[in-house]
């Protein structure tokens, strides 16, 4: 079986270019005892991958050059010698940017799908690593309650569209912030936001004040800059502010000069609110929750989700740099090839 890979070429300053990254065709290995070979139907590109390109201190180690790009993916098991997994199993695999992935059983992030609890793509957004970003982000360490306030940034992405229907669903006001018309007018008529604020207009703080007139309880981040300044003075006192990222500038020249949401609301002191960034693999032990509760959410139309669809492994790289300018529409996935 013949694979392709994308893998860093090299680290970008600013946006990262078709430069940064180099398509490679080798043949897979043979299997060994205890190894699957999936065939890729589907790539995830997320926020997140843009800050393992650089090669600075952070939660995890940054891509190395040479290797295959960061990322989630999901397919099917052609080929098994392994005793978990048969031929046509669905799986998801954290293995990066490629289209055949030989993998040993026993990788921590080798999940098995159930369709049961969605499409085989939506475990990649809702009922996948976003979804359960967004429900133990919330849950955990927005503490939500009933009758607040919630503000999430990017309410139409992947991670943003599940918190703030999560809120409704918890009985709070969720308020999102999104980028242009279109997107807002998504957040509030069809994922039931009760106000959504286009940023681009030119009056988040105005606008930002008009919907939380009692404030602001939870703050879900995914954006920093202009946007978690503006919201700042807003938070309650006893708010919560689960830092999920700062997408917008994950493209700055140096991201260690950027002043990223900590920093921001240290300046809030002495009601500085309970904050931290979070992963979500600090809640690894309880993924399936999270999946089979979005999942039954969305089966029961609580909960509705978005895909941005682009095709072909090789231009990963430019949707990629679309995503980190907003420039798509929910979920964004790259599919890689038919079942």
């Amino acid at each position: 079986m013949r694979n392709t890979k994308i893998v860093l070429a090299k680290r970008p300053v600013g946006e990262p270019d078709d430069s940064c990254f180099r398509v490679i065709h080798e043949e897979t290995p043979p299997l060994q005892e205890g190894q699957i070979l999936i065939k890729v139907l589907w790539l995830s590109l997320d926020p997140y991958m843009r800050g393992r390109m650089n090669d600075v201190k952070s939660y995890a180690k940054p891509v190395e050059i040479g290797e295959v790009m960061v990322g989630e993916s999901a397919g099917v098991v052609i080929e098994s010698r392994s005793a978990r997994y048969k031929v046509g199993d669905y799986v998801t695999a954290h293995m990066g940017w490629q289209s055949m992935i030989v993998v040993d059983d026993s990788l921590p992030r080798l999940m098995k799908v159930d369709l049961a609890n969605g499409s085989l793509s939506a475990h990649l957004g809702v009922v996948g690593m976003p979804g359960r970003t967004a429900y133990f982000g919330l849950l955990e360490l927005g503490k939500p309650v009933a009758g607040e306030t919630l503000v999430v940034a990017a309410a139409s992405g992947a991670v943003g569209s599940v918190v703030g229907q999560m809120a409704k669903i918890l009985g709070l006001r969720a308020i999102g912030i999104a980028g242009g018309a279109d997107k807002c007018r998504y957040v509030k008529e069809e994922l039931g936001f009760d106000e959504c604020i286009d940023y681009k207009a030119g009056n988040l703080a105005q606008e930002l004040k008009r919907a939380c007139p009692q404030g602001i309880d939870i703050y879900f981040e995914n954006v920093g800059g202009d946007v978690a300044r503006t919201v700042a003075p807003l938070l309650n006192k006893g708010a919560r502010v689960p830092i999920c990222g700062y997408v917008s500038d994950y493209n700055a020249a140096d991201v260690t000069t950027v002043e990223h949401p900590l920093h921001i609301l240290k300046r809030l002191a002495p009601h500085e609110p309970e904050s931290r960034f979070f992963v979500v693999t600090e809640w690894m032990d309880r993924w399936l929750e999270a999946t089979v509760q979005l999942g039954k959410w969305v089966k029961e139309d609580r909960l509705h989700y978005r895909e941005s669809i682009g095709e072909g492994l090789e231009r990963a790289p430019e949707y990629f740099r679309g995503l980190l300018k907003g420039r798509n529409f929910g979920k964004q996935l790259v599919k890689v090839a038919d079942e």
